[in-house]
């Protein structure tokens, strides 16, 4: 009986959770299309303060900031959003826009045939998503296999051996795929500059010598962390060591 009523108790909190969440968002998109941006970003923080994760909410945090002209928070929940959704072409062409505003120009290195053929395809699936494709074909394989096993003409139990085979190696290619994502996702922990110009220098020091500047809106790579100090790296191969407080790290889901 306790039981059943720490259940239903929990249904009935999740449910008035859920309102909430949803007449905070419906507010804040009819702040925003009434161009009361700033007013739109409160009601937005405070879902993502409740720790809802949406592509929509970041989505919706990126266009308000951009209509503020605030870079560096436009491009971070643009790349936010495209964690969750990395096929969301929306988000994909307000990104360019929003990247046009900063100051920064910074090439990449060049890129090998699978490096490039990597992030043009695999990349844009998420490690998550490709867990599905994993489990997907896990199924599929296990069903195929058993239609092979039970068939009786030898015509089926030769269609069904290959196709069951076929899922198996797509299936060895997808957890392949799966880890290298997910160790790239891992590895490659990504933030981007918010303050306004920064100093980047060669050691975590006040008094190091100062390498190069970034501006608001730049995307890097953090490799280390020494204290309130973040190693990083950018796109062209650059190194150096950033005041912590002046990045902010773009989240894993």
């Amino acid at each position: 009986m306790r039981k059943l009523l720490f259940l239903l108790l929990m249904t009935i909190a999740n449910s008035l959770f859920s309102q909430s969440v949803d007449s905070l968002f419906v507010a804040a998109n009819n702040l925003y299309k009434n161009e009361k941006f700033e007013e739109a970003i409160k009601q937005y923080k405070q879902i993502e303060s409740q720790e809802v994760v949406s592509s929509e909410l970041y989505y919706n945090l990126g266009n308000s900031y951009y209509k503020l002209n605030k870079v560096g928070p436009s491009i971070y929940y643009y790349e936010k959003a495209l964690k969750l959704d990395p096929l969301n072409q929306d988000v994909k062409n307000n990104l360019v826009f929003a990247k046009r505003l900063a100051l920064d120009n910074i090439e990449e290195l060049p890129q090998t045939v699978l490096q490039k053929f990597n992030k043009k395809y695999l990349q844009k699936l998420s490690y998550n998503q490709w867990a599905v494709v994993v489990i997907v074909f896990s199924f599929l394989g296990g069903l195929l296999f058993l239609l092979y096993y039970f068939a009786y003409s030898s015509s089926r139990k030769r269609l069904f051996f290959v196709t069951s085979m076929a899922s198996f190696i797509l299936l060895a290619i997808s957890i392949f795929i799966t880890y290298n994502q997910y160790s790239f996702s891992k590895n490659n922990k990504e933030a981007i500059v918010f303050a306004e110009k920064t100093e980047v220098r060669n050691a975590p020091t006040l008094n190091s010598e100062e390498v190069f500047t970034l501006h608001e809106g730049t995307k890097v790579i953090v490799l280390d962390a020494v204290d309130n100090w973040k190693k990083i790296k950018l796109a062209d191969g650059k190194l150096g060591w950033i005041i912590a407080s002046e990045i902010k790290l773009i989240d894993s889901f």
